[in-house]
This record gives C-alpha cells, sequence and structure tokens, in this order.
C-alpha cells in the first residue's frame, strides 16, 4: 500500500524530527519498519533539525520530499519556558506550523505530540479531545498553539496529546526517585496532581500502529487530533511509591522506605510554572478508532525499571 503523494514511492519516506528525545529514541525502533526512515535531531549536520531555524526545517522537507512527518521535537523544560516564552514559542508553535505547511504541500501525513498542560487541571474527570483547552503556563500554552498550527495547515495530521512520560533513556522522574531514594531516608512527593505515567515506548508503538492502519485504509478520516495515555491513573507520590517499592522488590540497595514517603500538596512545592492538578485524559476515541486496548501505567513502568534496575 502507497501514500498519495505526488511523488509516491513504494516504500513510504518518512521524515522523523527529534530523534535524540525519549519518544524520538523509541520512534527510531517503531517507524523503521514502516518505510524509509530518515531520522534528525537538533545537532545533525547534513540536514537541519533545529527547530529554533524554522526556515532550516522547510528546507529540510523540501529536500527530503517525506510521506510522513513525525514530529517528537519540543520545549519541554515547564519551567524554564517562562523566563524564555519565546523560545519556547518558536519550538513548541512556529516550527510546528512550518512543518504542517510544508506537509501540506506534499500532500503528506504528519503526527504531532501535546500535552495535558492545554487543561487548567480543574475537576476530577478525564478531559476529552473536545474540552476547551486553557493552559496554565507557557509551556501548555505554546504546545496549545502548536496544536492548532499543525491540525490548520496541513490536511492529514495526527495530533497525540499525552502526560507524564517516562522512558528507559535519559532522564525521568522514576530515575530521579530511585536516586534520592538511595541518598535520603525520607522523601517529598506531590500527591494531589492526578496523571497516567506513560512510556515513550508506547508512544512510539501507538504511533506506528495507526500508521499502517493509514496506509492500508489511505484513512483520511482518521484525521484529528487524539488523547493518548496509559491507562489507569494516579498521584505523583503513587507513582514514586510504586518505582520504590519494585526497586526494594528487586533488592536494590536504597534508605528510603515505601512508608517514608509523605505526601504534600502542590501549594506547598512552589514552581515558576503553574501545575495542573487533573491531568486525567480520557482515551477512548484512540482506543475505538485503532481497535486497541491500552495498558494500565504499572505495566511500562514495570518494563521500564525491569530495564534499568
Amino acid at each position: 500500500m502507497q501514500f498519495d503523494t505526488p511523488a509516491a514511492t513504494t516504500v513510504p519516506k518518512i521524515l522523523l524530527f527529534g530523534k535524540g528525545g525519549q519518544v524520538g529514541w523509541e520512534l527510531q525502533r517503531s517507524l523503521a519498519p514502516l518505510g524509509d526512515l530518515i531520522a534528525v535531531d537538533f545537532d545533525s549536520k547534513d540536514l537541519c533539525g533545529d527547530f529554533t531555524n524554522p526556515a532550516g526545517l522547510a528546507e529540510t522537507v523540501r529536500r527530503v520530499k517525506p510521506n510522513i512527518i513525525v514530529n517528537a521535537a519540543a520545549h519541554t523544560a515547564v519551567d524554564k519556558a517562562e523566563s524564555e516564552p519565546d523560545l519556547a514559542r518558536t519550538i513548541n508553535a512556529l516550527a510546528p506550523e512550518v512543518l504542517a505547511k510544508e506537509a501540506h504541500k506534499l500532500n503528506a501525513w504528519m503526527v504531532h505530540y501535546s500535552t495535558d498542560y492545554v487543561f487548567d487541571g480543574s475537576g476530577d474527570k478525564a478531559w476529552l479531545e473536545t474540552d476547551t483547552a486553557a493552559p496554565l503556563n507557557v509551556y501548555g500554552q505554546t504546545k496549545w498553539e502548536g496544536e492548532q498550527a499543525v491540525a490548520n495547515n496541513c490536511a492529514k495530521h495526527l495530533i497525540f496529546r499525552t502526560s507524564w512520560v517516562y522512558a528507559a533513556r535519559g532522564n525521568n522522574f522514576a530515575k530521579t526517585m530511585l536516586r534520592l531514594a538511595k541518598e535520603r531516608d525520607s522523601l517529598s512527593v506531590i500527591n494531589d496532581q492526578i496523571g497516567a505515567p506513560t512510556g515513550a515506548e508506547l508512544l512510539a508503538d501507538v504511533t506506528a500502529l495507526a500508521l499502517r492502519q493509514i496506509q492500508q485504509s489511505n484513512g483520511g478520516d482518521l484525521t484529528g487530533l487524539y488523547h493518548l495515555v496509559a491507562g489507569g491513573h494516579t498521584s505523583w507520590h503513587g507513582f514514586a511509591s510504586f518505582v520504590i517499592e519494585h526497586a526494594l522488590k528487586a533488592g536494590v540497595s536504597i534508605q528510603v522506605q515505601s512508608n517514608a514517603i509523605k505526601k504534600i500538596a502542590t501549594s506547598e512545592y512552589t514552581t515558576p510554572a503553574k501545575r495542573p492538578l487533573n491531568s486525567r485524559l480520557n482515551t477512548d476515541k484512540v482506543q475505538t478508532a485503532f481497535n486497541i486496548t491500552l495498558p494500565t501505567w504499572q505495566v511500562g513502568v514495570e518494563r521500564m525499571l525491569t530495564e534499568i534496575l
């Protein structure tokens, strides 16, 4: 099956941006069987993958002429974004807009990732794709602008909103908790922010599955915005307790016992950027559209811990 493009080939050409990040690293694995994969990052030499250089990104797309563009690059330093909003906007909104416009010119598909931070975190119900965005911080605002830019400028798009991303590669909350647990005999962790820890591996695998379905069906009706997170939900405190309990069972030498993790409120831990309390995302749409069942968050976290411990 081939994509309907001006210069269609039997093997789809996939251009991946942000190959060195947690999601980008896993996407290199999951996308490789789908076609000819060209993966770049901000420091790539032959092709521009620098999201502070939108013109360079456009030139990269024009040179490669992909059937699919996958954008796994983003400014994800939530607190730092508060002091550098222009940079965050360039990377999270302006650069994706350029890619979307170039994708549209090629009649190509574009995959883009967004965040639960587009919502204000009120209430306790899982957010639907149709709920109104109301970001609390610069990061969330620029990611929301990026969503709109992709949706408005590329007819064939998949936008996946996710939350609390982790991976075996790179830094993440679980690794931080393990490091601190080896150094301290007690920890204080936020207990009133609720979400679903979601593995980069899961995001990459669902992305590949979705693109495969599009390949097989020429699925224009699958275009749209989807919430994509692991099943269930927990707090950061619950996440930390799960990680430390698993480490103790695995025989890791740490000082903190799971019952020595203190629960604290967000109001007790001041940060430059406000965080949403309710990061639950309803995933009915993506599970129905692509005929998948998303595993609970514990499954992915256990896999990651088994790999790194």
